[in-house]
Protein backbone atom coordinates (compact mmCIF):
# COMPACT_ATOMS: atom_id res chain seq x y z
CA UNK A 1 0.00 0.00 0.00
CA UNK A 2 3.53 7.18 -3.10
CA UNK A 3 10.02 17.66 -2.43
CA UNK A 4 12.85 17.18 -0.31
CA UNK A 5 13.40 17.92 3.66
CA UNK A 6 16.71 19.82 2.39
CA UNK A 7 19.09 17.63 4.04
CA UNK A 8 22.22 20.13 3.01
CA UNK A 9 20.34 22.18 5.37
CA UNK A 10 21.78 19.34 8.24
CA UNK A 11 19.95 16.75 10.50
CA UNK A 12 19.35 20.05 12.76
CA UNK A 13 16.99 21.84 10.80
CA UNK A 14 14.59 18.37 10.56
CA UNK A 15 15.26 18.27 14.56
CA UNK A 16 14.61 22.05 14.63
CA UNK A 17 11.67 22.19 12.67
CA UNK A 18 9.56 21.77 15.82
CA UNK A 19 10.24 25.79 16.50
CA UNK A 20 10.69 26.86 12.39
CA UNK A 21 6.97 25.82 12.27
CA UNK A 22 5.72 28.91 14.28
CA UNK A 23 6.34 30.67 10.90
CA UNK A 24 3.21 29.70 9.60
CA UNK A 25 1.15 30.16 12.32
CA UNK A 26 -2.67 29.73 11.61
CA UNK A 27 -4.82 32.47 12.86
CA UNK A 28 -7.39 31.69 15.56
CA UNK A 29 -11.27 31.76 14.25
CA UNK A 30 -13.02 35.59 14.72
CA UNK A 31 -14.84 35.81 18.09
CA UNK A 32 -18.55 36.16 16.26
CA UNK A 33 -20.56 35.30 19.04
CA UNK A 34 -22.45 32.59 16.73
CA UNK A 35 -23.02 29.15 18.28
CA UNK A 36 -24.13 27.96 14.60
CA UNK A 37 -20.96 25.37 14.03
CA UNK A 38 -21.15 26.24 10.12
CA UNK A 39 -20.55 30.30 11.65
CA UNK A 40 -17.80 29.28 13.32
CA UNK A 41 -16.17 27.19 10.85
CA UNK A 42 -16.43 29.74 8.51
CA UNK A 43 -15.31 32.63 10.81
CA UNK A 44 -11.77 31.09 10.27
CA UNK A 45 -9.32 33.11 8.07
CA UNK A 46 -8.78 31.29 5.25
CA UNK A 47 -12.11 28.70 5.61
CA UNK A 48 -14.36 28.89 2.81
CA UNK A 49 -17.69 26.52 2.17
CA UNK A 50 -17.98 24.48 -0.33
CA UNK A 51 -21.28 22.26 0.65
CA UNK A 52 -22.55 21.02 3.29
CA UNK A 53 -24.28 17.52 3.26
CA UNK A 54 -27.05 15.95 5.89
CA UNK A 55 -26.88 13.42 7.87
CA UNK A 56 -29.09 12.88 10.84
CA UNK A 57 -27.41 13.33 14.19
CA UNK A 58 -23.92 15.27 12.63
CA UNK A 59 -23.37 17.75 10.30
CA UNK A 60 -21.18 17.33 7.70
CA UNK A 61 -19.17 19.98 6.05
CA UNK A 62 -16.88 20.11 2.94
CA UNK A 63 -14.39 23.03 3.49
CA UNK A 64 -11.37 24.17 1.54
CA UNK A 65 -8.63 25.86 3.81
CA UNK A 66 -5.95 28.30 2.46
CA UNK A 67 -2.89 26.47 2.88
CA UNK A 68 1.11 28.21 2.21
CA UNK A 69 3.30 26.30 -0.39
CA UNK A 70 5.83 26.65 1.52
CA UNK A 71 5.20 26.63 5.48
CA UNK A 72 9.11 27.85 5.81
CA UNK A 73 8.58 31.06 2.97
CA UNK A 74 4.31 31.35 3.70
CA UNK A 75 4.61 34.70 1.98
CA UNK A 76 5.37 32.69 -1.52
CA UNK A 77 1.95 31.46 -2.65
CA UNK A 78 -0.94 29.51 -1.53
CA UNK A 79 -3.40 27.20 -2.50
CA UNK A 80 -6.99 25.54 -1.13
CA UNK A 81 -6.52 22.65 0.91
CA UNK A 82 -9.97 20.34 0.49
CA UNK A 83 -10.85 19.34 4.11
CA UNK A 84 -14.47 17.84 5.63
CA UNK A 85 -15.46 18.30 9.11
CA UNK A 86 -17.90 15.70 10.67
CA UNK A 87 -19.67 17.41 13.61
CA UNK A 88 -20.99 16.10 16.15
CA UNK A 89 -21.02 18.42 19.33
CA UNK A 90 -17.71 20.73 20.42
CA UNK A 91 -18.09 19.63 23.95
CA UNK A 92 -16.97 15.99 22.38
CA UNK A 93 -13.32 14.91 21.62
CA UNK A 94 -11.97 15.14 17.81
CA UNK A 95 -10.63 12.93 15.94
CA UNK A 96 -8.54 14.09 12.88
CA UNK A 97 -8.16 11.60 10.22
CA UNK A 98 -6.40 11.06 6.89
CA UNK A 99 -5.90 8.81 4.47
CA UNK A 100 -2.70 10.43 3.10
CA UNK A 101 -4.88 10.99 -0.36
CA UNK A 102 -7.68 12.75 -1.36
CA UNK A 103 -9.91 13.18 1.06
CA UNK A 104 -13.70 11.54 0.79
CA UNK A 105 -16.60 13.60 0.48
CA UNK A 106 -18.74 11.49 1.57
CA UNK A 107 -19.73 11.28 5.58
CA UNK A 108 -17.46 8.32 7.39
CA UNK A 109 -16.52 7.86 10.78
CA UNK A 110 -13.30 6.12 11.14
CA UNK A 111 -12.82 3.82 14.11
CA UNK A 112 -11.50 6.10 16.91
CA UNK A 113 -14.16 8.34 15.67
CA UNK A 114 -16.53 5.78 16.07
CA UNK A 115 -14.75 4.75 19.66
CA UNK A 116 -15.02 8.47 21.35
CA UNK A 117 -18.20 9.19 19.68
CA UNK A 118 -16.64 12.22 18.55
CA UNK A 119 -16.13 15.15 15.43
CA UNK A 120 -14.00 13.92 12.87
CA UNK A 121 -12.00 16.48 10.62
CA UNK A 122 -10.32 14.69 7.94
CA UNK A 123 -7.72 16.31 5.34
CA UNK A 124 -6.25 15.96 2.09
CA UNK A 125 -2.75 15.31 1.10
CA UNK A 126 -1.28 18.05 -0.22
CA UNK A 127 -0.72 17.73 -4.47
CA UNK A 128 -3.84 15.60 -4.36
CA UNK A 129 -5.95 17.10 -6.58
CA UNK A 130 -8.13 19.54 -6.12
CA UNK A 131 -5.52 20.09 -2.94
CA UNK A 132 -2.57 20.95 -5.56
CA UNK A 133 -0.85 24.12 -6.00
CA UNK A 134 -0.90 25.68 -9.42
CA UNK A 135 1.47 25.72 -10.92
CA UNK A 136 3.14 22.88 -8.50
CA UNK A 137 6.88 22.92 -7.18
CA UNK A 138 7.14 19.44 -6.54
CA UNK A 139 10.06 20.16 -4.39
CA UNK A 140 7.24 21.25 -1.76
CA UNK A 141 5.96 17.80 -1.30
CA UNK A 142 7.38 16.20 1.73
CA UNK A 143 6.14 14.52 4.63
CA UNK A 144 7.28 17.99 6.73
CA UNK A 145 5.26 20.41 4.60
CA UNK A 146 1.84 18.08 4.87
CA UNK A 147 2.46 17.73 8.57
CA UNK A 148 2.82 21.29 9.12
CA UNK A 149 -0.73 21.12 6.50
CA UNK A 150 -2.35 19.13 9.26
CA UNK A 151 -0.48 21.51 12.64
CA UNK A 152 -2.37 24.94 11.21
CA UNK A 153 -5.72 23.38 10.52
CA UNK A 154 -5.40 22.18 14.11
CA UNK A 155 -4.72 25.30 15.04
CA UNK A 156 -7.30 26.72 13.50
CA UNK A 157 -10.11 24.79 14.89
CA UNK A 158 -8.73 24.07 18.72
CA UNK A 159 -10.49 26.75 19.31
CA UNK A 160 -13.62 25.82 18.24
CA UNK A 161 -13.06 21.85 19.15
CA UNK A 162 -11.45 22.73 22.28
CA UNK A 163 -11.67 18.84 24.12
CA UNK A 164 -9.25 15.89 23.33
CA UNK A 165 -7.74 15.40 20.03
CA UNK A 166 -6.25 11.96 18.26
CA UNK A 167 -4.84 11.74 15.35
CA UNK A 168 -5.54 8.47 13.05
CA UNK A 169 -5.50 7.25 9.54
CA UNK A 170 -4.68 3.82 7.57
CA UNK A 171 -1.85 2.95 5.30
CA UNK A 172 -0.43 5.66 4.15
CA UNK A 173 -2.56 7.52 6.81
CA UNK A 174 -1.42 5.89 9.39
CA UNK A 175 1.89 7.12 8.06
CA UNK A 176 1.07 10.47 7.59
CA UNK A 177 -0.25 10.32 11.19
CA UNK A 178 3.02 9.05 12.56
CA UNK A 179 4.69 11.82 10.63
CA UNK A 180 2.78 14.68 12.11
CA UNK A 181 3.32 13.11 15.60
CA UNK A 182 6.79 13.13 14.91
CA UNK A 183 7.14 17.24 13.45
CA UNK A 184 4.00 18.24 15.99
CA UNK A 185 4.41 16.25 18.87
CA UNK A 186 2.79 18.69 21.52
CA UNK A 187 -0.76 18.90 18.90
CA UNK A 188 -2.51 15.62 19.85
CA UNK A 189 -3.42 13.68 22.92
CA UNK A 190 -3.50 10.05 21.05
CA UNK A 191 -2.22 8.63 18.10
CA UNK A 192 -3.86 5.50 16.26
CA UNK A 193 -2.42 4.65 13.05
CA UNK A 194 -3.38 1.35 11.03
CA UNK A 195 -1.05 -0.91 8.98
CA UNK A 196 1.37 1.75 8.55
CA UNK A 197 4.37 0.83 6.57
CA UNK A 198 8.27 2.06 8.00
CA UNK A 199 10.49 1.33 5.43
CA UNK A 200 13.93 2.57 7.12
CA UNK A 201 16.20 1.45 4.72
CA UNK A 202 15.08 1.51 1.50
CA UNK A 203 17.79 -0.81 -0.47
CA UNK A 204 17.18 -3.67 2.13
CA UNK A 205 13.51 -5.21 1.61
CA UNK A 206 14.46 -9.32 2.43
CA UNK A 207 11.68 -9.34 5.29
CA UNK A 208 9.17 -8.65 2.27
CA UNK A 209 10.39 -11.82 0.56
CA UNK A 210 10.21 -13.74 3.86
CA UNK A 211 6.45 -12.63 4.80
CA UNK A 212 5.47 -13.94 1.22
CA UNK A 213 7.41 -17.72 1.56
CA UNK A 214 5.50 -18.14 4.99
CA UNK A 215 2.48 -15.90 4.51
CA UNK A 216 -1.16 -18.02 4.61
CA UNK A 217 -0.84 -21.46 3.21
CA UNK A 218 1.43 -23.35 1.19
CA UNK A 219 -1.94 -24.79 -1.20
CA UNK A 220 -2.93 -20.77 -1.36
CA UNK A 221 0.55 -19.55 -2.01
CA UNK A 222 1.34 -22.39 -4.76
CA UNK A 223 -2.50 -21.50 -6.50
CA UNK A 224 -1.24 -17.79 -6.78
CA UNK A 225 2.61 -18.53 -7.73
CA UNK A 226 1.05 -20.31 -10.43
CA UNK A 227 -0.93 -18.13 -11.75
CA UNK A 228 1.59 -15.32 -11.74
CA UNK A 229 4.13 -17.30 -13.55
CA UNK A 230 1.56 -18.93 -16.03
CA UNK A 231 1.11 -14.69 -17.06
CA UNK A 232 4.38 -14.05 -17.55
CA UNK A 233 4.86 -17.28 -19.52
CA UNK A 234 2.04 -17.13 -21.85
CA UNK A 235 2.98 -12.96 -22.51
CA UNK A 236 2.54 -12.75 -25.44
CA UNK A 237 -0.94 -13.64 -26.32
CA UNK A 238 -1.98 -11.94 -22.76
CA UNK A 239 0.06 -8.80 -24.19
CA UNK A 240 -2.68 -9.27 -27.61
CA UNK A 241 -5.15 -9.23 -26.04
CA UNK A 242 -4.02 -6.02 -23.12
CA UNK A 243 -3.38 -4.04 -26.46
CA UNK A 244 -7.07 -4.59 -27.93
CA UNK A 245 -8.39 -3.54 -24.06
CA UNK A 246 -5.79 -0.05 -24.25
CA UNK A 247 -6.79 0.30 -27.63
CA UNK A 248 -10.51 -0.17 -26.79
CA UNK A 249 -10.43 2.07 -23.58
CA UNK A 250 -8.08 4.73 -24.82
CA UNK A 251 -5.39 3.73 -22.49
CA UNK A 252 -1.78 4.89 -23.57
CA UNK A 253 1.73 4.00 -21.71
CA UNK A 254 4.26 7.33 -22.37
CA UNK A 255 4.83 7.36 -18.21
CA UNK A 256 5.54 3.56 -17.72
CA UNK A 257 7.67 3.48 -20.63
CA UNK A 258 5.53 0.95 -22.71
CA UNK A 259 3.08 -1.54 -23.03
CA UNK A 260 5.30 -4.58 -22.55
CA UNK A 261 6.37 -2.79 -18.65
CA UNK A 262 2.77 -2.23 -17.79
CA UNK A 263 1.92 -5.54 -18.32
CA UNK A 264 4.94 -6.96 -16.42
CA UNK A 265 4.15 -4.59 -13.24
CA UNK A 266 0.31 -5.80 -13.22
CA UNK A 267 0.98 -8.78 -13.02
CA UNK A 268 4.50 -8.84 -10.87
CA UNK A 269 1.54 -6.67 -8.23
CA UNK A 270 -0.90 -10.05 -8.35
CA UNK A 271 0.83 -12.02 -5.16
CA UNK A 272 1.21 -9.06 -3.29
CA UNK A 273 -2.37 -7.14 -4.07
CA UNK A 274 -4.28 -10.67 -3.24
CA UNK A 275 -2.44 -10.76 0.17
CA UNK A 276 -3.24 -6.67 0.67
CA UNK A 277 -6.60 -6.71 0.35
CA UNK A 278 -7.86 -10.69 0.31
CA UNK A 279 -7.89 -13.48 2.81
CA UNK A 280 -6.86 -17.19 3.16
CA UNK A 281 -10.84 -18.21 1.90
CA UNK A 282 -10.52 -16.17 -1.60
CA UNK A 283 -8.03 -18.48 -2.52
CA UNK A 284 -10.59 -20.71 -3.62
CA UNK A 285 -11.33 -18.25 -6.61
CA UNK A 286 -7.47 -18.33 -7.54
CA UNK A 287 -7.41 -21.60 -10.49
CA UNK A 288 -6.06 -24.12 -8.88
CA UNK A 289 -4.11 -25.50 -11.60
CA UNK A 290 -2.68 -22.74 -13.67
CA UNK A 291 -0.23 -24.57 -16.24
CA UNK A 292 -3.97 -26.10 -17.79
CA UNK A 293 -5.86 -22.84 -16.84
CA UNK A 294 -7.49 -20.89 -20.34
CA UNK A 295 -5.78 -17.53 -21.12
CA UNK A 296 -8.97 -15.62 -20.53
CA UNK A 297 -8.78 -17.54 -16.77
CA UNK A 298 -5.21 -15.96 -16.37
CA UNK A 299 -6.01 -12.53 -17.15
CA UNK A 300 -9.74 -12.47 -15.55
CA UNK A 301 -7.55 -13.85 -12.31
CA UNK A 302 -4.80 -11.09 -12.61
CA UNK A 303 -7.11 -7.99 -14.05
CA UNK A 304 -9.39 -8.77 -10.69
CA UNK A 305 -6.39 -8.87 -8.20
CA UNK A 306 -4.15 -5.98 -10.09
CA UNK A 307 -6.01 -4.38 -12.63
CA UNK A 308 -4.66 -3.88 -15.80
CA UNK A 309 -5.48 -0.45 -16.20
CA UNK A 310 -3.65 0.73 -13.32
CA UNK A 311 0.28 1.59 -14.99
CA UNK A 312 -1.74 3.12 -18.22
CA UNK A 313 -1.16 7.10 -17.86
CA UNK A 314 -4.91 6.95 -17.10
CA UNK A 315 -4.37 5.34 -14.11
CA UNK A 316 -1.16 6.25 -12.88
CA UNK A 317 -2.10 9.87 -12.83
CA UNK A 318 -4.14 10.47 -9.87
CA UNK A 319 -1.24 8.62 -8.14
CA UNK A 320 1.65 11.19 -9.04
CA UNK A 321 2.43 12.85 -5.47
CA UNK A 322 2.11 9.02 -4.31
CA UNK A 323 4.84 7.94 -6.20
CA UNK A 324 6.95 11.12 -6.38
CA UNK A 325 6.67 10.71 -2.07
CA UNK A 326 7.83 6.99 -2.65
CA UNK A 327 10.69 8.11 -4.84
CA UNK A 328 12.14 10.75 -2.46
CA UNK A 329 11.47 10.03 0.93
CA UNK A 330 9.23 7.17 1.60
CA UNK A 331 10.80 4.36 0.15
CA UNK A 332 9.48 1.72 -2.01
CA UNK A 333 9.45 -2.31 -1.90
CA UNK A 334 11.37 -4.20 -3.68
CA UNK A 335 10.39 -8.24 -3.97
CA UNK A 336 11.87 -11.77 -5.75
CA UNK A 337 10.31 -14.26 -7.71
CA UNK A 338 11.96 -17.07 -6.93
CA UNK A 339 9.19 -19.44 -8.71
CA UNK A 340 9.19 -17.39 -11.45
CA UNK A 341 12.52 -18.58 -13.91
CA UNK A 342 15.07 -15.50 -14.87
CA UNK A 343 13.79 -15.07 -18.28
CA UNK A 344 10.35 -14.29 -17.79
CA UNK A 345 11.25 -11.55 -15.87
CA UNK A 346 12.23 -8.50 -17.72
CA UNK A 347 12.27 -5.54 -15.48
CA UNK A 348 11.68 -6.86 -12.00
CA UNK A 349 9.93 -4.51 -9.71
CA UNK A 350 10.23 -0.79 -11.39
CA UNK A 351 11.46 1.72 -8.95
CA UNK A 352 8.59 5.10 -8.19
CA UNK A 353 10.93 6.74 -10.82
CA UNK A 354 9.22 5.16 -13.80
CA UNK A 355 5.68 5.93 -12.61
CA UNK A 356 5.99 9.80 -12.97
CA UNK A 357 6.50 11.94 -15.50
CA UNK A 358 9.99 12.60 -16.47
CA UNK A 359 9.51 16.52 -16.42
CA UNK A 360 9.04 15.79 -12.68
CA UNK A 361 12.97 15.91 -11.12
CA UNK A 362 13.48 13.52 -7.69
CA UNK A 363 15.81 12.79 -5.97
CA UNK A 364 15.52 10.29 -3.04
CA UNK A 365 16.87 11.05 0.45
CA UNK A 366 17.68 7.90 2.72
CA UNK A 367 18.02 10.15 5.95
CA UNK A 368 14.19 10.76 6.12
CA UNK A 369 12.78 7.50 7.25
CA UNK A 370 15.90 6.53 9.49
CA UNK A 371 14.99 9.91 11.63
CA UNK A 372 11.59 8.96 11.86
CA UNK A 373 11.80 5.84 12.97
CA UNK A 374 14.80 6.45 15.35
CA UNK A 375 12.31 8.98 16.74
CA UNK A 376 9.38 6.68 17.39
CA UNK A 377 11.54 4.30 18.95
CA UNK A 378 13.18 6.71 21.11
CA UNK A 379 9.94 9.31 21.49
CA UNK A 380 6.71 7.35 20.57
CA UNK A 381 3.97 8.63 23.42
CA UNK A 382 0.45 7.72 23.58
CA UNK A 383 0.88 6.00 20.40
CA UNK A 384 -0.96 3.12 18.41
CA UNK A 385 -0.09 1.22 15.75
CA UNK A 386 -2.44 -1.46 14.17
CA UNK A 387 -1.03 -4.04 11.81
CA UNK A 388 -2.72 -7.15 9.91
CA UNK A 389 -0.93 -11.10 9.95
CA UNK A 390 -1.76 -11.41 6.06
CA UNK A 391 -0.79 -7.92 5.19
CA UNK A 392 2.61 -7.26 3.12
CA UNK A 393 2.44 -3.74 4.12
CA UNK A 394 3.45 -4.87 7.61
CA UNK A 395 6.61 -7.04 6.67
CA UNK A 396 8.45 -3.80 7.58
CA UNK A 397 6.45 -2.08 10.63
CA UNK A 398 7.27 0.55 13.53
CA UNK A 399 8.93 -0.85 16.49
CA UNK A 400 8.98 0.46 19.64
CA UNK A 401 12.31 1.15 22.20
CA UNK A 402 13.14 2.21 25.57
CA UNK A 403 12.11 5.50 25.36
CA UNK A 404 8.52 4.84 24.01
CA UNK A 405 5.80 5.64 26.49
CA UNK A 406 1.75 4.12 26.88
CA UNK A 407 3.19 3.49 23.41
CA UNK A 408 1.36 -0.40 21.47
CA UNK A 409 2.10 -2.40 18.51
CA UNK A 410 -0.64 -5.29 18.04
CA UNK A 411 -1.35 -7.13 15.19
CA UNK A 412 -4.50 -8.48 13.81
CA UNK A 413 -4.51 -12.00 13.40
CA UNK A 414 -5.75 -13.19 9.83
CA UNK A 415 -6.12 -9.72 8.67
CA UNK A 416 -5.40 -8.31 5.37
CA UNK A 417 -4.58 -4.47 5.07
CA UNK A 418 -8.18 -3.72 6.49
CA UNK A 419 -6.95 -4.78 9.90
CA UNK A 420 -8.12 -2.81 12.99
CA UNK A 421 -8.58 -2.41 16.57
CA UNK A 422 -11.97 -4.61 15.85
CA UNK A 423 -9.85 -7.50 14.68
CA UNK A 424 -7.43 -7.88 17.59
CA UNK A 425 -7.83 -10.45 20.13
CA UNK A 426 -10.06 -10.11 22.74
CA UNK A 427 -7.69 -8.69 25.41
CA UNK A 428 -5.64 -6.25 22.94
CA UNK A 429 -9.01 -5.30 21.63
CA UNK A 430 -10.28 -4.20 25.00
CA UNK A 431 -7.08 -3.13 26.21
CA UNK A 432 -6.65 -0.94 22.62
CA UNK A 433 -10.28 0.61 23.04
CA UNK A 434 -9.76 1.70 26.36
CA UNK A 435 -5.96 3.68 25.51
CA UNK A 436 -8.00 5.50 22.92
CA UNK A 437 -10.88 6.17 25.20
CA UNK A 438 -8.71 7.84 28.34
CA UNK A 439 -6.37 9.02 25.74
CA UNK A 440 -9.39 11.50 24.30
CA UNK A 441 -10.35 11.93 28.01
CA UNK A 442 -14.01 9.75 27.79
CA UNK A 443 -13.37 6.53 28.93
CA UNK A 444 -16.51 5.97 31.54
CA UNK A 445 -15.48 5.38 34.93
CA UNK A 446 -15.89 1.30 34.76
CA UNK A 447 -13.70 1.30 32.42
CA UNK A 448 -11.38 3.37 34.35
CA UNK A 449 -11.81 0.68 36.65
CA UNK A 450 -11.76 -2.36 34.26
CA UNK A 451 -10.20 -1.65 30.93
CA UNK A 452 -11.28 -5.52 29.91
CA UNK A 453 -14.96 -3.41 29.97
CA UNK A 454 -14.17 -0.88 27.47
CA UNK A 455 -16.22 -0.81 24.26
CA UNK A 456 -16.72 1.99 21.35
CA UNK A 457 -18.90 4.65 23.31
CA UNK A 458 -21.10 5.18 19.83
CA UNK A 459 -23.48 2.36 18.08
CA UNK A 460 -22.53 1.29 14.84
CA UNK A 461 -23.64 2.71 11.60
CA UNK A 462 -23.83 0.80 8.79
CA UNK A 463 -22.93 3.37 6.25
CA UNK A 464 -20.96 5.42 8.29
CA UNK A 465 -18.73 3.00 9.93
CA UNK A 466 -17.94 1.33 6.39
CA UNK A 467 -14.12 0.31 6.54
CA UNK A 468 -13.70 -1.58 3.68
CA UNK A 469 -10.35 -1.12 2.45
CA UNK A 470 -10.91 1.05 -0.91
CA UNK A 471 -9.20 -1.50 -3.55
CA UNK A 472 -6.21 0.33 -4.81
CA UNK A 473 -4.82 -2.22 -7.72
CA UNK A 474 -1.55 -1.32 -7.48
CA UNK A 475 1.91 -1.62 -5.00
CA UNK A 476 0.77 1.17 -2.94
CA UNK A 477 0.20 1.84 1.14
Amino acid sequence: MRKALRWLLALTVLIGTLSTAGAATAAEPKATGSTDIKERLLSVPGMSLVEEKPYTGYRFFVLNYTQPVDHRRPSKGTFQQRITVLHKDTARPTVFYTGGYSVSTTPRRSEPTQIVDGNQVSMEYRFFTPSRPDPADWSKLDIWQAASDQHRVFKALKGIYSENWISTGGSKGGMTATYYERFYPRDMDGVVAYVAPNDVVNKEDSAYDRFFGHVGTKECRDRLNGVQREALVRREPLEKKYEAYAAENGYTFDTIGSLDRAYEAVVLDYVWGFWQYSTVEDCEQIPADAKNATDDEIWTSVDTVSGFSFYTDQGLSPYTPYYYQAGTQLGAPTIHFPHIEKQYVRYGYQPPRHFVPRSIDMKFEPRVMRDVDSWVRDNAHHMLFVYGENDPWGAEPFRLGRGARDAYVFTAPGMNHGANVAGLVAEEKAFATARILDWADVAPSAVQENPAAAKPLAKYDAKLDQRDVERQRTLRP
